[in-house]
Order: structure tokens, then sequence, then C-alpha cells
């Protein structure tokens, strides 16, 4: 392709067409994130002293959230958030003239953490827009953000992933087997960043455990359950909760089932079979009982009650529950 003036497009590097061009092509970047003070950063916390964390950060991978963001610039115990102050250095931003391009564009990452001094002279700013100046905020909880602001803005909501594409990522990044894959799907919820951590955490069949309990349950083999509240204390505190959630999971998927198989969007051979069965056990008599029990097994995990005694205690009341169907 050939500019205006017959110069070669790869190598005229300053032909007016070129010239224009690039200002279309390559607009001024402004990222604005929640920040706090670090050990290197000991006093006015702004976005402007945390680029090169940013430019890691956002390289390294990115599904990142706010946790992972504080982590990575050492806020310690610290919360973030987009101060005053840094109304103000926005302002200046946007009064000063694009470097490269005609174009500024303002990334402001979770507004909602905006102090409200910060968020009133956002709405002044979206109310009479500098020239040439576009905001993109990025929000996860944009109910949180003053009504006057979204009502200025264009809302394009990304949804979540599916659980097959959760799956697909899993299986080509780590290379992950269809059964741990699709049991880390299920806890990830459509989080990619919540799927690259469990990776790490999930480290048993969830599902070949889950089976065998409630068959146990079932059929009141309570030596058994005994047994096997051995084998869920030898998985950890972090794997006893995620196995709890699979478990609320999986129940989930049992009681959709119940109501129009087409609800359930994918599920494995073998967890479909389970499910297709386990249906007929799980009614409105019990759906609500046995959700229940789980939640309060995860919560008394997550307190560091005793894992052998939550689980013994659990089985006993699932076991009625089963029945009661």
């Amino acid at each position: 392709m050939n500019c205006e003036d017959k110069q070669p497009a790869d190598s005229c590097g300053t032909c007016n067409s070129c010239v224009k061009m690039n200002k279309l092509v390559h607009p001024d970047f402004n990222f604005v994130m929640p920040v706090t003070t670090t050990k290197s950063v000991t006093k006015d916390a702004l976005s402007n002293k945390f680029m090169n964390e940013w430019r890691e950060f956002v390289l390294a991978s990115p599904y990142q959230g706010l946790n992972e963001w504080m982590q990575h610039i050492g806020a310690e115990n610290k919360q973030g958030n987009i101060s005053k102050d840094e109304s103000r250095q926005l302002v200046k931003l946007v009064s000063l003239k694009a470097f490269e391009g005609s174009y500024k564009i303002v990334v402001i990452w979770l507004p909602e953490l905006m102090h409200p001094s910060a968020a009133n002279a956002l709405l002044k700013l979206l109310e009479e827009p500098p020239a040439q100046t576009i905001f993109l905020l990025v929000a996860q909880s944009a109910e949180k953000l003053l009504a006057t602001i979204t009502s200025r803005t264009q809302i394009m909501q990304v949804r979540s992933f599916t659980e097959q594409e959760v799956i697909n990522w899993l299986q080509q990044k780590y290379s992950a087997d269809e059964t741990k894959a699709a049991q880390v799907a299920q806890l990830a919820e459509g989080s990619l960043n919540a799927a690259s951590k469990l990776m790490s955490e999930v480290s048993s069949d969830y599902f070949l455990f889950f089976t065998e309990w409630m068959r146990h349950c079932y059929s009141y083999k309570f030596t058994e359950l005994v047994e096997m509240s051995d084998k869920f204390q030898t998985l950890g505190r972090e794997n006893q909760k995620n196995f709890l959630l699979y478990a609320l999971n999986l129940f989930r998927k049992v009681m959709l089932f119940g109501v129009d198989a087409s609800l359930i969007s994918f599920l494995p051979p073998a967890e479909l079979d389970f499910v297709q069965k386990f249906s007929k056990v799980i009614t409105g008599n019990n759906a609500g009982q046995l959700t229940e029990e789980l939640n309060q097994a995860h919560y008394h995990i997550e307190r560091n009650a005793n894992p052998k005694m939550v689980f013994v205690d659990s089985s006993i009341q699932i076991a009625g529950f089963l029945r009661k169907g």
C-alpha cells in the first residue's frame, strides 16, 4: 500500500497521510487504578507512580483481579482506592495535549473504588469531556458507581466465560486432563483468574469422592463414612473448602436436571450419568436442606472446625435428608 505522495508506507515515516493515520492508530493511553502507600511509595500514592508495576501485572496475566494487584505492589493488608488526589491528577492529565496521537484514552480500572471526591471530579469531566478524550471505565460492580456517572456512559456488559470455554483454556494452558479441567471449571464459575488459582489447589478427584460419599449416605453405611472422614481430613483445608463448593455446584446441577435437562449446558459423561440417576433422589422436599447442610459444612471448615467432625456430622444429616426425598 502506498501513501498519497506515492512513498512506500513502511519508509515514508513523516508524510502527511501517515502522520494522520498514526494519530488515530496510536492514541495516548493513560491508566488509573486503585493504589495505596507501600514500602516503595510511602506517601502521595498515585497511579502514575505504579506504572512499571502495572505493566508487569497486566503482561503477566490479563485475568487477574484487585487482590492480585494489591499483592503485586506490596500493599500488605491495606485496601486500595482511587483517591481525591488522583482526581486532581486526572484533571491535569486530560488538560494536556496528547503526546503522540490526537486522541487521549483514559482507562479507569475499578472506578467503583473511587473516593467520593474523585467520583464527583470524574462526573464533571464526563459532563463536559475534553476534546478528543475517551474515558473507558472498567468496572466489576457497576451498580456501586454514582447513577449520574453511569447515565453519562455507554454500558457494555462483558459476559463470563462458559464452562466449556474454561475447560478448553485449562487444557490449552495447563495441559489439564478432561476430568480435572471440568472440576476446576465448575468451581471457577466463568472466571479464568479463579480457574488459574484452582489448578494448584484441586489435587484430588472430587467427583469420585463425592459419588462414594453420597452412596454411603444413601445406604446408611456409617462405618464407611467414618473411614471417609479420614480421607477428607487429609485433603487439607483449601481442598476441603473447594470440595464442598464442588458438591454444592453438583447438587445445583442435579436439581436443574430434575427440572429440565436442557438447563445443563455441559457435563462430562461420568458426571452426566450420575446426575441423571441422582436427580430421582433430590426433590423439593430435601433440596433446600441438603444445600443448607453443605453451606454450613463449608462455613465451619472455613472457621477452622475439626474436619472429621464436620464431615461425619454432615454425613449423618445428609443421609437423613436423602431418605426423606
